[in-house]
C-alpha cells in the first residue's frame, strides 16, 4: 500500500514539474536532485530494461535485484553525498550486415538505473520546451508521425525544394562544455549537472583499455537521447523557429527525429539561403553537416505535362523514399517506399541469417523468421508500399527454402509440406498513413 501511495506521489511530482515549466516557460529549476530518494530509484529501477548485457563491472538486472533494497540505499546514500562515481561504458563491436562493424556503448546497470532517475526529472520539464516538430525519442511521438507530417507540409505548402542534411557523428561531437551550458539555461541544480558531467567525462573501456574523450554523450547511455535533444533544441530548433522562419519569401518547414532532420521551401531563393547558413550554425556548436550526404533537392508537384522521365528529385528519410507519382485516378501524389539500401540491407540479412542457422530445428527456425518479418511489416508496412513487402517476403520464402533444402535430399517437395506446417507471414499495411 505504502509503495503504491508512494509511485503515486512520484508521479504527482513529475507533473507538477512538467505544469510548473508550461506555465513558468523561462523558469530555471534549480532542486531537483533531492527528488531522487529511494523510492525514485526504485521507481528508475522497475522502468530500467532488465534484458541487456553487463557492464563493466559485470553485474547484471538480476544480481542487482537479489539484494534490489540495500543495493538502492546505498546508491542513494552516494548520491546524497556527491560520492557516486560514473563507470566507464563497456565497448563491443557487432559486425553490420555489410560486413563492417559498428561500436555499442554497454553502461553498467547500476549506472543506467541512475541515468534513467534523471531523465525521470528532466522529461517533464523539456517536453514542455521542445518544439513540435521535433519527433525523436519523445513519449507519444514516432517516426510514423514524422513521415506523416513531412508528406503533408509538402502537400499543402506548395514545397518545391527538399534540403536533406545529415550531422556528422552528432554522438560523438556533442561539445561537453556547450551542453552543460546549454541545460543550465532551464537546469541549473549543480548535482544534475554533476552527474551529466561524471557521464560526459566517464570514458570508455575497451580490450582492458580505458579511453577518454572531451567530446560526445554516453554510448548505449540512457540518458544520451534527451541530452542530443537539448543540444539540438537549441543548435537547430528554437533557431530555426525564431530566426531563420520570419526571414524566409515563402512557407518553410521543418521536421526532425534525433540527428535526421528534413526542411522543406516553396522558394528556391530561401533554400539556397538555407544551404549556406546551415553549415555555419552547426559549425558555431562544433558539429559539421556531411558536405556529401547533405544535398538540396528539387522537389515540386510535377506539372501537367511531365511524364515519368521528368528528373524532379527523390529523398530518403527514416529509412523511407519519398517522390511524386500519379495515383490511380490519375492525379499527383506523394508516394513512399522502403528505401532501396534499407530493403537490401534487410535482405542481406534474412540470407545470411538463414545460412548460419540452417541446422537449427525447424520450430525454433521459423519463430526467429516470423518475428523478423513481422517486425519488418511493423515498421514498412504503409499505404502504397506493399509490392516492397510482398518483395521482401517472397526472397525470405525462397532463401529460407534454399538452405533448408541443403540438409536434405527430399528438395522443394519436402519444403512444400513444410510450409503448410509452418507458413510464414504475409505482407499486411500496418499503418494508414
Amino acid at each position: 500500500m505504502g509503495g503504491t501511495l508512494r509511485l503515486q506521489t512520484i508521479s504527482t511530482e513529475l507533473q507538477q514539474i512538467a505544469r510548473q515549466a508550461t506555465e513558468c516557460p523561462d523558469m530555471v529549476f534549480t532542486t531537483l536532485a533531492h527528488k531522487m530518494d529511494i523510492p525514485f530509484l526504485r521507481e528508475a529501477y522497475r522502468r530500467t530494461k532488465k534484458n541487456g548485457a553487463p557492464g563493466v563491472d559485470k553485474v547484471t538486472a538480476k544480481d542487482y535485484g537479489k539484494n534490489l533494497e540495500s543495493n538502492l540505499s546505498d546508491l542513494h546514500e552516494r548520491l546524497k553525498t556527491g560520492r557516486y562515481t560514473a563507470p566507464p561504458v563497456k565497448r563491443v563491436w557487432i559486425e553490420k550486415e555489410d560486413g563492417r562493424q559498428r561500436p555499442i556503448g554497454i553502461p553498467a546497470f547500476e549506472d543506467k538505473i541512475v541515468q534513467r532517475a534523471v531523465e525521470m526529472l528532466l522529461s517533464p520539464i523539456y517536453e514542455q520546451t521542445f518544439l513540435d516538430f521535433s519527433m525523436g525519442f519523445r513519449k507519444g511521438r514516432n517516426q510514423h508521425q514524422a513521415i506523416h507530417i513531412l508528406r503533408e507540409q509538402c502537400r499543402t505548402n506548395n514545397i518545391k525544394w527538399i534540403i536533406s542534411a545529415d550531422i556528422t557523428g552528432l554522438f560523438d561531437n556533442i561539445n561537453n562544455t556547450m551542453l552543460k551550458d546549454l541545460i543550465r539555461l532551464k537546469v541549473n541544480d549543480g548535482s544534475i549537472i554533476r552527474l551529466i558531467g561524471k557521464w560526459l567525462n566517464a570514458g570508455v573501456m575497451e580490450g582492458g583499455t580505458i579511453s577518454y574523450s572531451d567530446k560526445g554523450t554516453p554510448q548505449g547511455g540512457v540518458i544520451s537521447p534527451i541530452l542530443s535533444n537539448i543540444f539540438l533544441h537549441y543548435v537547430l530548433d528554437e533557431w530555426f523557429a525564431n530566426a531563420v522562419l520570419p526571414r524566409m519569401y515563402g512557407r518553410c518547414f521543418i521536421v526532425r527525429f534525433a540527428d535526421d532532420f528534413i526542411i522543406g521551401c516553396e522558394k528556391e531563393e530561401d533554400a539556397h539561403r538555407l544551404m549556406e547558413v546551415l553549415p555555419k550554425r552547426f559549425g558555431g556548436f562544433d558539429l559539421s553537416l556531411h558536405p556529401k550526404k547533405t544535398v538540396l533537392i528539387p522537389f515540386g508537384k510535377p506539372g501537367a505535362n511531365v511524364d515519368k522521365d521528368d528528373k524532379n528529385g527523390t529523398f530518403d528519410f527514416l529509412g523511407f523514399t519519398f517522390f511524386w507519382a500519379r495515383s490511380l485516378k490519375g492525379y499527383w501524389v506523394i508516394k513512399k517506399k522502403t528505401a532501396g539500401k534499407r530493403a537490401r540491407r534487410f535482405m542481406n540479412m534474412i540470407r545470411q541469417w538463414c545460412k548460419n542457422s540452417r541446422h537449427d530445428p525447424i520450430k525454433d527456425q521459423h519463430a526467429t523468421l516470423r518475428s523478423k518479418l513481422r517486425g519488418f511489416y511493423q515498421y514498412y508496412g504503409v499505404r502504397g508500399n506493399f509490392k516492397i513487402l510482398e518483395t521482401v517476403f517472397e526472397y525470405t520464402e525462397k532463401t529460407w527454402r534454399f538452405w533448408l533444402t541443403r540438409r536434405s535430399h527430399k528438395g522443394t517437395v519436402w519444403f512444400g509440406k513444410l510450409q503448410e506446417s509452418y507458413p510464414l507471414p504475409k505482407p499486411r499495411i500496418v499503418h494508414n498513413i
